[in-house]
């Protein structure tokens, strides 16, 4: 309960020695931000989103569905302006597909909207970079609810989503291999699963489907495909939270009635198993969680009452997730409701956006307590690209005081489940003038494509930026080839000069130094 403060009113009586005294009964003292975040309004959006992306521009793509209003409108929203612009159209009903990011940016986009459990084949790519649709060859059948896991070699599998109500969900697994733009079939691996499974690219390099169900499984996307079940749970969780996070699986809430219990499986042990850590202050279903550049998971919204979309029992505060203590902490309560259909994303600033719940256009922000500990630090430059295992340079004049350096993928998001979110902590020294930091090693551990890149003091994030991790850096070496420099050679002490330097395989976004400190560097091509 917020504290508050009693409040006294003295009133003197001119030409009188009476005094009167008045007790004005208690006022709420404002929450400290420092300690439950704070949310804001932003202008109402065309419609409530039932699908969110954050693009390697850092713009934010949306599209709706639902209540007749169809997924053929894509938008832009700029978290700068808070404006919104319209995209081109991929000319079907992407209501309750599919959607990952590919190794190079674009969203991959499965299944679609006939009608209400009624799926349609179509398979699309959209570029953020050049706001363009791709037309793929279809799926073998409809998928309406299905779910993308972008592999270590930046393949996606595809699974479930309903085909029709004879079939219903449908059975194979594909994997849409980038490098051909083509399907592969894992035949050996048909299962019918729940509609949009919780899937999670494990550390050991298959998929895991951690959720609703309560038994989970491994599933080898090599070959023609392969399950083997890996633990078993009590709980069926429909519509409920799961995070991946340094190796471990977190699910909390889902069910009908919805349940504030939470539990962890770690899929680094040799012998995984569930076990059950505190619950949420307040049961749940229809919530959404995202993981923080803090490495702590922020939980909102949802409906605690039962049946599919309880609107009687809407869950207003938030509760945030602390990976070290296993425990949940109430947060500052927003304003509108988030039940089914809502979504949540972490943005390039460290604020995170929440949107839609059917019929709800309107727009709230959450900053969480992180942004009222201190003054951020910041990255003044940062290569765009980068390798796997490569050490980079990142310019920035807090070097010295950065404890933690992470990265999270940008978020792709729907139905309660955020399909890309994962986070690494990276290994970094201090050098001159930044940073030398070690981009991860792993693929299994960080599937390429586009990350926030986050330098923290004490907990404290800057605002990302934006890097590309691929192979081999996007086709750059990891040392650069110099071919000369002019001027080669300069009088100490003279005057200001510009030094041109030509070679191959530089990273856009990195400095020269001179003497050992950076100098302001444009890179012509």
């Amino acid at each position: 309960m917020a504290r508050r403060v009693r409040i006294l009113k003295v009133a003197v009586l001119v030409g009188s020695l009476t005094c009167l005294i008045v007790r004005a009964g208690f006022a709420a003292q404002t929450p400290d931000p420092s300690l439950v975040g704070r949310w804001s309004s932003a202008p109402d959006l065309p419609f409530f989103p039932v699908h969110l992306h954050v693009l390697p521009t850092g713009d934010v793509m949306i599209w709706p569905g639902d209540q007749g209003i169809s997924g053929n409108d894509p938008r832009l929203w700029d978290p700068e302006t808070a404006s919104v612009s319209l995209l081109k159209k991929p000319g079907y009903d992407l209501f309750c597909s599919g959607h990952s990011f590919l190794a190079d940016g674009q969203l991959l986009v499965s299944g679609g909207h006939i009608q209400n459990n009624i799926g349609l084949p179509n398979a699309s790519l959209y570029n953020p970079f050049t706001d363009t649709w791709t037309t793929l060859p279809n799926m073998n059948a409809g998928r309406w609810y299905p779910t993308n896991t972008t592999l270590a070699n930046g393949d996606v599998l595809v699974i479930s989503g309903s085909v029709d109500l004879n079939v219903g969900a449908n059975p194979l697994p594909q994997v849409f291999q980038a490098a051909t733009g083509s399907w592969r079939n894992l035949t050996s691996a048909q299962l019918s699963l729940d509609l949009y499974p919780r899937m999670h690219l494990a550390p050991n390099g298959k998929v895991f489907n951690s959720s609703p169900s309560p038994t989970t499984r491994y599933l080898d996307t090599t070959g023609t495909g392969n399950w083997t079940v890996v633990a078993n749970r009590s709980l069926y969780r429909d519509y409920g939270g799961s995070v991946l996070y340094d190796g471990k699986v977190l699910i909390m809430g889902g069910s009908d009635p919805p349940v504030n219990s939470a539990e962890i499986i770690d899929l680094t042990s040799p012998s995984p198993a569930w076990r059950s850590v505190a619950p949420m202050v307040f049961a749940r279903r229809h919530l959404n969680s995202t993981l923080l550049p803090d490495g702590k998971i922020f939980v909102n919204g949802g409906t605690s009452g039962p049946g599919w979309d309880n609107p009687d029992f809407p869950i207003y505060p938030a509760e945030m997730w602390d990976p070290a203590t296993e425990t949940w902490a109430t947060m500052a309560s927003a304003q509108i409701p988030r039940r089914y259909h809502s979504a949540a994303a972490l943005l390039p600033d460290g604020r995170v956006i929440t949107t839609g719940g059917n019929g709800f256009p309107q727009v709230e922000i959450y900053e969480p307590p992180y942004l009222f500990k201190g003054t951020r630090p910041t990255i003044t430059s940062a290569p765009t690209d980068v390798a796997y295992g490569q050490t980079f340079f990142v310019q920035t004049p807090d070097g010295a005081s950065i404890t933690t350096v992470n990265t999270i993928k940008n978020a792709s998001v729907t139905h309660a489940f955020n399909t890309e979110q994962r986070i690494n902590h990276l290994v970094f020294s201090q050098a001159p003038g930044g940073l030398n930091i070690t981009a991860p090693s792993d693929p299994n551990l960080a599937p390429p494509g586009y990350y926030m890149l986050f330098i923290l003091n004490a907990g404290v994030p800057s605002i990302a930026k934006i890097i590309h991790l691929g192979a081999t850096g996007g086709g750059t070496s990891l040392v650069p080839a110099l071919t000369s420099i002019s001027p080669n050679s300069a009088i100490s002490g003279g005057p200001g000069f510009n030094l041109t330097v030509t070679g191959t395989d530089f990273l856009i976004g990195a400095v020269v130094q001179w003497n050992g400190s950076p100098r302001p560097t444009t890179f012509v091509s």
